[in-house]
């Protein structure tokens, strides 16, 4: 009798162990999975990157809050770099930490950018890239996502620099190829602009180390360079120009930045670019402001292009916590 006995106990048990791999098998069917990209018209950038499933993004790798090499992770961190995850995002799927898994940063000093965007070196460029209408000739741009405005940055204790105009005679460092160093040569034209470089790191060094009296470019960037060193340097704060922000694609590509277009408007209306700008720049003490309106320019070869508008205001209080 033990037998049976023995065969009739094996049953529930049999039972549990189905039962168990029952739930098993549930929760494995209900885990959550990356939502998928959008399908997107052959022939695209967007179902090109897609398929690819990579896409290049040029920035820069000295640039606090919005562009910057972590020298301890390797890993490349700002506002620019948000923004550019929140554009992958429309194209892979999932969140935007998700998608960056796409990206390849490349460095992209400013000097390079049209160039590199022409030669097919980076699907975009998204590297404090002032939007204006020379540039406009060569590449298309998406945006503006920000706005901001030339300012000056100076020795803490050197009270002698208040305005572009005091620059005059001064010693002056930015950077080659920018708007910046366009804007200082008509604002102060007897600025002794002699050394340059190829980034805003190297001038923060000349400045330091007294081989020049100021350095010049967008506030936001002088911010990012005043945060760590705040012992050293102070943000005049008195803007002179205004700079909108946009991300640099190959000209002619109509569809990519419409493509942009939305997907900047999309992270306006939902929170997320407010959320990228409080977690780069606003660590600054930067209140995110109302993000600016893209400008959805018609792009024709050989026709005059627009002037970018903006509701928002080109200036930032270049103060930190």
């Amino acid at each position: 009798m033990r037998a049976p006995r023995i065969r009739l106990l094996a049953v529930p048990l049999l039972a549990v162990g189905l039962v168990a791999a029952a739930g098993c098998s549930k929760k494995t069917t209900t885990s959550a999975s990356p939502t998928p990209g959008p399908t997107f018209a052959a022939g695209t950038t967007m179902a090109r990157l897609q398929a690819a499933g990579k896409m290049t993004v040029g920035t820069k790798f000295d640039q606090p809050l919005f562009g910057l090499k972590n020298p301890l992770t390797g890993a490349i961190e700002g506002f620019d770099v948000e923004i550019a995850k929140l554009v992958a995002q429309g194209i892979y799927g999932g969140t935007a930490d998700e998608a960056a898994k796409h990206i390849n940063f490349v460095e992209t000093p400013s000097n390079v950018r049209e160039i590199s965007i022409q030669q097919g070196k980076v699907d975009m460029v998204v590297a404090t890239y002032t939007i204006n209408n020379t540039r406009k000739q060569v590449v298309d741009f998406g945006g503006p996502y920000y706005v901001a405005g030339q300012d000056i940055m100076v020795k803490k204790g050197d009270d002698s620099i208040k305005s572009v105009t005091d620059l005059n005679g001064k010693k002056v460092c930015t950077v080659q190829g920018s708007t910046s160093l366009t804007n200082v040569k008509a604002k102060a034209p007897q600025a002794d602009l002699s050394i340059t470089f190829d980034l805003y790191s190297k001038c923060a060094d000349a400045l330091r180390d007294g081989r020049v009296q100021a350095e010049t470019t967008d506030n936001v960037i002088l911010l990012g360079l005043v945060k760590d060193n705040k012992d050293v340097f102070k943000v005049v704060g008195n803007p002179f120009t205004t700079e909108p922000y946009g991300i640099g694609i190959k000209k002619g590509d109509d569809a990519f930045r419409s493509f942009i277009n939305d997907r900047l408007e999309a992270s306006y209306q939902d929170g997320s670019w407010a959320a990228a700008f409080n977690k780069t720049v606003g660590t600054a003490g930067v209140t995110a402001p109302a993000p600016p309106a893209v400008d959805r320019y018609t792009s024709v070869p050989g026709a005059p292009t627009s002037t970018v508008t903006s509701t928002v205001p080109s200036t930032v209080t270049p103060t930190a916590k």
